[in-house]
């Protein structure tokens, strides 16, 4: 008989262990660290010419890569935007990008950023700064584009 007490008070213990844990709720999670570039990636330079043929490559990269969420014309409006909730900036601004340089950007196509997932390997560095040199070309000097403001 003792032992049988000793046994439900055991299983009764771990029993109410586990509910109070249960009930607490999650444990507090740390805030995310803030992203960070490191300065030497941030002041690598575009040794990529963006000539006819670089453009043409780096669009060609972007459709596959980026205009799922970028959208075609880089207006961060691509397919995936609505459904992952995201909200992406204009490419076609030009202050969306003012303050980046190519080395930042290189970066974040590289090594990914949020719930941008990376390039990592899949893409030679030759393929990564067409995609900034297409990238860089998607900002009109005029914004937003005449055709769109006289429709509003």
């Amino acid at each position: 008989m003792c032992k049988h007490v000793f046994a439900l008070s055991v299983l009764l213990l771990f029993g109410l262990s586990a509910l109070a844990q249960q009930t607490e709720g999650p444990a507090e999670t740390a805030p995310p660290a803030a992203y960070k570039i490191p300065p030497e990636a941030a002041k690598q330079a575009n040794p990529v010419k963006p000539a006819p043929q670089s453009l043409a490559q780096g669009k060609k990269m972007y459709g596959y890569d980026c205009a799922m969420c970028h959208g075609d014309e880089g207006d961060g409006k691509g397919d995936l935007v609505s459904r992952m909730n995201l909200k992406l900036s204009d490419l076609r601004e030009p202050a969306s990008l003012k303050d980046t340089t190519d080395g930042e950007l290189f970066y974040i196509i590289k090594n990914g950023k949020g719930q941008m997932p990376p390039e990592g390997d899949r893409a030679k560095p030759d393929e990564v700064w067409n995609m900034i040199n297409y990238i860089r070309s998607l900002a009109r000097k005029e914004f937003p584009p005449k055709d769109k403001a006289q429709n509003r």
